[in-house]
């Protein structure tokens, strides 16, 4: 499986990601890990979804990294 996932910083601000272990890869943001987030600890998961196809997972989280994705986000995901 491969997941899509936002998640909610302590600025407020969203970060959306896509993996393959969805507990893994938040352990690493939550540990300071990932250059993107590690400034803004801590971190809530907000959505996540699941794909059998990983090229869907990796257009989803394009699409949700775009405008009309984040305005989709805002509207139906968060």
């Amino acid at each position: 499986m491969f997941y899509v996932y936002i998640l909610k910083c302590a600025d407020g601000t969203f970060y959306t990601g896509c993996t393959q272990d969805r507990n893994s890869r938040k352990e690493r943001h939550d540990n300071g890990y990932v250059d993107s987030t590690k400034e803004k600890l801590p971190l809530k998961f907000v959505f996540y979804c699941a794909f059998l196809d990983k090229s869907k997972a990796f257009e989803f989280e394009k699409y949700l990294k775009s405008g009309y994705g984040m305005a989709f986000r805002n509207k139906h995901l968060i």
